[in-house]
């Protein structure tokens, strides 16, 4: 059920929502030989595009600004969610750190 709040009427926040959802888009990762990753996806938005690993967001990167941001404690969590990161920005694990360094990159909470 939706209620009511003091920001607006039930259809205004429906509306939000569905604002939200619209073009929308979720895909598995796939692997150097085209196979399709369970667990692993790429969800694009309107925003920008998501790298989900299982159930946590490791990665988001912003259409507007071309800003990277990653899981302050989940962006390293397994060889996996690396392998899947690393290809999700098109780097190796080195230059993801050196770019964290430098504040190319920013850490925080996604999750």
């Amino acid at each position: 059920m939706i209620n009511k709040n003091d920001s607006g009427t039930q259809s205004d926040n429906v509306g939000k929502i569905a604002l939200s959802i619209k073009g929308t888009c979720v895909r598995n990762m796939e692997s150097s030989r085209g196979n399709t990753i369970a667990n692993q996806f790429v969800i694009d938005t309107a925003e920008g595009k998501i790298f989900q690993s299982y159930n946590s967001i490791i990665a988001f990167r912003n259409y507007a600004e071309g800003k990277i941001i990653l899981d302050c404690k989940k962006w390293d969590y397994s060889v996996t969610t690396g392998k899947y990161r690393n290809q999700f920005l098109g780097e190796n694990k080195a230059e993801t750190l050196k770019k964290i360094k430098s504040g190319e990159y920013i850490l925080a909470d996604l999750n």
